[in-house]
């Protein structure tokens, strides 16, 4: 193993260079990055703030590296075993670099996304995606700096991936499902969304297998992406979050149209001004539209923000209209039959 006995100098130049590197290492990721990113705060640009994250921790990896190589190269190592440890040191060195390369791509595209409002999706789908690519590039690269060839390989993957994909047809079609799903941006997380079989909620996630939502009692609803890239889905959040609110009311026939119609919308427009939630841009209107059994029916139109305020929105009219109705002496009647008795 070595060419020569160890002297107490070797060793403790050896140490001196392992316990060096790895101070310098902690200096830097302690020190010289908390202060880098303290001013990266104050800059314009957030990328500069992804840099920093991304290499936090691996400095200490690298330094210390540094410092093990300094140490062997101290040491009187034969040629076989310098090359072996040389080896080691270099796959650990490209593990590193690897890591952060993929912290920096997931970094950018979660930067890219806040940015452009959803133009790469943020899901975990993708993300995990993105990984495993920077990571398969890398195993190649360490591969090939062991002179081992990948094309070989690379062929032997795409014979034993076709069988794999026999194997793994349900797997696969939620896969390709949720890539489909988030490629096309008719479904994104934090939509608020409703499926044909009744399952409504707030996409949360996009995984590599299903799609999660979760609904107004704060419960997940787990779904496959096959069969919700195939299903019917209404979304609330396209093509905008605003939405209209529609409130069926009836009125007693003997009620004066015209005073009915001022007064339900001066209460809407109360409650559009005044309630969280509601839209004080939209002026609210009402539609007569059928004479009834026993009321003349119409439709109130209120648009809210998104979604969850239309409960809140609704809430408030329906109470406010019900006592502005009983102070003006309008009346909402109960339902009425009137049954003709014929005499023989």
């Amino acid at each position: 193993m070595f060419t020569e006995s160890i002297t107490v100098t070797h060793l403790i130049t050896s140490i001196v260079f392992v316990v060096g590197g790895v101070l310098v290492g902690i200096i830097i990721d302690r020190i010289i990055l908390t202060r880098l990113r303290k001013f990266a705060q104050k800059t314009s640009w957030e990328g500069d703030e992804v840099i920093i994250a991304s290499i936090r921790g691996a400095s200490v990896l690298c330094f210390g590296i540094a410092g093990v190589y300094g140490a062997l190269m101290n040491l009187p190592l034969k040629a076989a075993m310098s090359t072996i440890v040389m080896k080691i040191l270099l796959v650990v060195i490209i593990l590193v670099i690897t890591v952060v390369v993929a912290r920096l791509g997931v970094g950018f595209i979660n930067l890219q996304n806040r940015r452009a409002a959803g133009a790469l999706p943020s899901t975990s789908l993708f993300v995990n995606l993105t990984r495993i690519i920077i990571f398969v590039i890398g195993v190649l690269i360490i591969l090939q700096s062991f002179g081992i060839s990948i094309t070989p390989l690379i062929t032997a993957l795409g014979v034993g991936g076709l069988a794999v994909a026999l194997a793994l047809q349900p797997t696969l079609s939620n896969l390709f499902a949720g890539l489909q799903i988030i490629i096309s941006k008719q479904v994104e997380p934090g939509d608020w969304v409703e499926l044909s079989t009744g399952e409504k909620g707030y996409v949360t996630d996009i995984s590599w297998r299903n799609t999660t939502i979760r609904d107004l009692p704060n419960n997940l609803i787990v779904i496959p992406n096959s069969i919700l890239a195939n299903a019917i889905v209404r979304n609330y959040n396209k093509p905008e979050r605003e939405m209209a609110v529609l409130i069926d009311v009836g009125v007693s026939y003997d009620s004066d149209l015209e005073k009915v119609e001022q007064v339900t919308i001066d209460v809407a427009k109360q409650v559009v001004n005044e309630v969280q939630g509601g839209n004080s841009d939209y002026a609210p209107f009402i539609r007569y539209r059928a004479f009834a059994d026993f009321s003349i029916n119409f439709t109130v139109i209120l648009r809210v923000h998104q979604y969850v305020n239309k409960f809140i929105v609704r809430h408030e009219f329906i109470k406010r209209l019900h006592k502005r109705y009983k102070q003006e002496g309008i009346e909402i009647p109960f339902p009425i039959r009137t049954i003709h008795m014929k005499k023989e």
